[in-house]
């Protein structure tokens, strides 16, 4: 009888560890004024580090592209901005070799209103899974949980520069003019 509970909380600690995230199943709380504009990723550098199993560009841009369109459409200001995201690199270890899965990536914040970045400077994101069942997850799995871990830690760093930089603060709008579509200049 222990040694079955055991074995249930062991279970349900790996399903834990490899379900995806719950906040995405809620309402978004607000950043400011922030709405996705568009989402940018590019994988021109990529590595693959260590002992790992082979991923695309491609694959990666995809599913990064997946995962920020989930986290960050849940958003529903009135201001627009872009997130551009590099993929950098990336280890996806086979399910018998001991290794963590992990996910680097270099990302930009720009104002669509301004046309300006946000960030001067990339700011670097990793993402680590060091516990992970990885006899149960394919390849896809694991590039499909660390670029849902990555966009999540893209979301908190944003919401810290929102904190302590007034990031996506409200702006005012003069009367009777609607907000703009992203990427579009105001009519004449």
């Amino acid at each position: 009888m222990l040694r079955n509970l055991a074995a249930l909380g062991a279970s349900l600690f790996l399903l834990a560890c490899n379900a995806p995230p719950a906040d995405l199943a809620k309402p978004a709380e607000p950043m400011g004024a922030f709405k996705l504009g568009h989402a940018e990723v590019v994988a021109p550098n990529l590595q693959k580090l260590l002992v790992s199993r082979d991923a695309s560009a491609e694959e990666w841009s995809a599913a990064v592209d997946k995962a920020l369109e989930e986290r960050f459409r849940r958003f529903d200001g009135d201001q627009y901005y872009h997130i551009g995201v590099s993929v950098e690199a990336y280890s996806l270890p086979p399910p018998v070799v001991p290794g963590k899965s992990a996910l680097a990536v270099r990302v930009t914040v720009f104002d669509d209103a301004t046309q300006a970045k946000l960030n001067e400077k990339t700011k670097e994101i990793h993402a680590i899974h060091v516990f992970e069942s990885r006899l149960q997850m394919t390849r896809e799995d694991q590039i499909a949980r660390l670029s849902e871990s990555v966009a999540l830690e893209i979301e908190k760093w944003m919401r810290q520069m929102h904190e302590e930089k007034g990031w996506f603060a409200p702006r005012k709008v003069a009367e009777g003019v609607a907000a703009d579509e992203p990427g579009e200049s105001p009519a004449e």
